[in-house]
């Protein structure tokens, strides 16, 4: 179906919609993080309650937010490389901070 017909035809069930311009989306589930790099997110109004659709390629952080986040300020680097540190380091903070002092 053309997305053209498609928002007609959402319109006409009463739905508002409209594409946000983002940037990135993260999914925090108990056991991990879901990041998701330049996805397309379509906002409905649905007679109102608020729907998101997302859709993009899913990659899955294998540290959480806490320890990335000491990392890059530690480190002083950003979000990709404190979680390459991390990696390097087999998730072990201090030795991922002691590898980018080492450089």
């Amino acid at each position: 179906m053309d997305p053209s017909q498609m928002q007609k035809m959402m319109k006409q069930l009463g739905i508002k919609t409209k594409e946000l311009d983002a940037e990135e989306v993260t999914i925090k589930t108990a056991t991990s993080t879901l990041v998701i790099k330049k996805p397309q997110v379509v906002e409905m109004n649905m007679q109102g309650k608020m729907i998101y659709q997302v859709v993009g390629r899913a990659e899955e952080l294998p540290y959480n937010e806490e320890d990335i986040s000491l990392v890059m300020e530690q480190a002083g680097v950003g979000k990709d490389e404190a979680t390459e540190l991390l990696k390097k380091a087999e998730g072990d903070i201090a030795k991922a901070i002691m590898l980018k002092q080492e450089e």
